[in-house]
């Protein structure tokens, strides 16, 4: 399918899928987007409400490593070890990653170069980019994800249930339900009511909360903390 870089409203890059009509990320800003949804109504809810100084933490949808970046350069700030497992079925051309703009953006002191290793590392191997921070690709189908009680977070980052709608039904959700520790997380963009509803039907507690820049609302699921009656 033909793609190509454009530019988003807060002047961050994203890549386009010209067939689709559908984008890596938000056209009203790619940087805010994954900071609204997936760092503070994610990442900061979480370490809060837990308690934790440590990090488990699952990518659906590794994509441009924009939500690893940022992640990292938080990690840091925060110094929370965090242990992120990024799941992408069709890695992004390295001619591509060349022409996003992010480290330049988010000005982190070594930004750049751990951008850069984000997208060089081996995948299948775990790898320490920072003191604060271990990353593992896993090039697979989200699909074929088993990890059985494993994530205290999931950024659920696919391509919209509009061109990929078989990616936001029960049998995946129930595959995220098992990955994720009782009283685990998982927060995404999408706000549809058929997601709500396939949250729900394997056990999760949704939460409807304000979405980022474009989108007036968005959804954060939880597992209960006695979750086999909750199926």
């Amino acid at each position: 399918m033909k793609r190509h870089i454009i530019t988003t409203a807060d002047g961050s890059k994203t890549i386009q899928i010209d067939d689709w009509n559908e984008q890596y990320h938000s056209i009203h800003g790619a940087i805010q987007e994954a900071n609204h949804v997936f760092i503070k109504t994610g990442f900061e809810a979480v370490i809060s409400g837990l308690q934790l100084n440590s990090l488990s933490i699952l990518e659906i949808g590794f994509g441009t490593g924009l939500n690893a970046i940022i992640t990292l350069l938080k990690a840091e700030k925060e110094q929370v070890h965090v242990d992120y497992v990024g799941i992408e079925a069709y890695p992004v051309l390295t001619s591509e990653i060349s022409q996003l703009n992010y480290a330049e953006l988010l000005k982190g002191d070594s930004a750049e170069a751990q951008f850069k290793a984000i997208h060089t590392i081996s995948w299948e191997i775990k790898v320490s980019l920072s003191k604060f921070f271990q990353l593992t690709k896993q090039e697979k189908k989200f699909q074929d994800i088993t990890n059985i009680n494993q994530f205290h977070l999931i950024y659920f980052d696919a391509f919209g249930a509009r061109v990929q709608p078989e990616l936001w039904t029960e049998p995946i959700f129930e595959k995220m339900y098992n990955a994720l520790k009782p009283k685990g997380v998982l927060v995404t963009y999408s706000a549809k009511g058929s997601v709500r509803r396939a949250m729900q039907a394997v056990g999760f507690v949704v939460e409807r909360l304000p979405g980022p820049p474009g989108k007036r609302e968005m959804l954060r699921a939880t597992k209960p903390e006695t979750f086999n009656d909750a199926k």
